[in-house]
């Protein structure tokens, strides 16, 4: 497996969101227009492939409340090998965020248990975003 990052709307992001178009718009049914928000052009995005197949992505904002980490997703055939992990551990391990002491996420309830094995805790009631319920977690060093 090999992590590419990008801050361009090029082949790596185009990568990425096809990863978000099967997971978040065709298995979760979240509308394309609020998956895809028009910020993307501001985001580091994070892309994990195997054998050269996008596999599983993540996107990385700095914002003025630290690293805000979105759009986490692994496609079906690839979920529970620790790709997702790894994507985040990249981000956290990012020379570009090296001055940072802040990561924070709003987590899908389903997914809280792996942003707690990366030490993330939640905090704050859970919340309904896109017809989904969250947590607010955050992560600092």
């Amino acid at each position: 497996m090999k992590i590419e990052r990008t801050d361009a709307l090029n082949d790596i992001y185009q990568d990425a969101r096809s990863i978000r178009q099967a997971v978040f718009v065709g298995e979760q049914g979240i509308d394309p227009q609020l998956e895809f928000d028009g910020t993307d052009g501001q985001a580091t995005h994070y892309v994990a492939y195997v054998q050269n197949q996008p596999v599983a992505t993540a996107r990385a904002t700095v914002t003025d409340h630290g690293v805000h980490i979105q759009r986490v997703a692994t496609l079906a055939a690839f979920r529970h090998r620790g790709y997702a992990k790894n994507v985040l551990q990249a981000i956290l391990d990012d020379e570009r965020y090296a001055g940072q002491t802040r990561f924070y996420l709003g987590a899908q309830q389903t997914a809280v248990g792996l942003y707690q094995t990366l030490g993330f805790q939640q905090f704050g009631q859970p919340f309904m975003e896109v017809g989904i319920r969250h947590v607010n977690m955050v992560l600092s060093r």
